[in-house]
């Protein structure tokens, strides 16, 4: 019976210890996105307004919508990293970032180190 006792309890263990993993793994997968959304919100509102046919029009261009999510990611990105920040057709900006997640408690079930990226877009509209 004892056997059995120590068996279970340490199945249990081995299960709470996995589930930390998890938990850790899937808030920081969310907080990447976090930062990929904001890298993008701030890189799509750096756009130069132009006048096109009497029309007010917002352009973004690669350098700037570079430089306005590579800003944001150093200010709030903590150990993520600014992988490219581009805009496909001039009003949207795509941003991707990433990062290595590294577990909180090793175990032989997980391995050390797990890198994780997140692409978001943005759009620019003038109304």
């Amino acid at each position: 019976m004892l056997i059995l006792t120590i068996g279970y309890a340490m199945l249990a263990l081995a299960a709470i210890l996995l589930c930390v993993d998890a938990t850790s793994l899937y808030l920081s997968q969310k907080r990447l996105d976090a930062v990929a959304d904001a890298a993008a919100l701030a890189a799509a509102d750096g756009f130069a307004l132009s006048i096109v046919g009497g029309e007010p029009v917002a352009i973004l261009d690669d350098g700037g919508v570079r430089a306005q999510a590579a800003s944001m990611v150093g200010e709030i990105g903590g150990a993520s990293r600014l992988v490219s920040a581009v805009t496909p057709d001039g009003v949207s900006a795509r941003v991707t970032v990433a990062a290595t997640w590294r577990p909180p408690i090793l175990t032989l079930f997980v391995p050390e180190g797990v890198e994780l990226e997140s692409t978001a877009t943005g759009r620019t509209a003038l109304r």
